[in-house]
């Protein structure tokens, strides 16, 4: 009766390992889904964003924003705002966009009217 209750074990964990690749290869999520991009605020010139890419995939989206200008800036997107970053400093935000075109800017009143802002197409 053991030699059955093995054969049996065995028989779901290869299931379930099946089960796990197969999420994998056919839309499971997993942490490589995720597109970082680089965001630098006052750079070129203190009142411009620079964004690592301009067109993304849809999915899971992690912004790492660093402030090189001299003025403190923030860095809004998809409803979602970094707090306001002094010279130097960085900050991290997290989206989960879909297909379309999201406006970018930093709110600091009359910083995106004088530049800083863009637009990111999500296909």
């Amino acid at each position: 009766m053991s030699t059955f209750r093995k054969g049996s074990a065995l028989v779901i964990l290869i299931a379930i390992v099946s089960l796990v690749a197969a999420m994998s290869a056919f839309g499971g999520s997993s942490s490589s889904d995720v597109t970082t991009l680089s965001v630098t605020l006052g750079k070129p010139s203190e009142l411009k964003i620079t964004i690592s890419k301009k067109t993304i995939g849809k999915g899971a989206t992690t912004f790492k924003v660093t402030n090189k200008g001299a003025l403190s800036h923030d860095f809004k997107i998809a409803g979602k705002r970094t707090v306001m970053l002094k010279t130097g400093k960085t900050a991290t935000l997290r989206a989960v966009l879909k297909k379309g075109k999201y406006a970018f800017l930093c709110t600091v009143p009359g910083h995106a009217a004088a530049g800083m802002k863009g637009v990111l197409t999500v296909k």
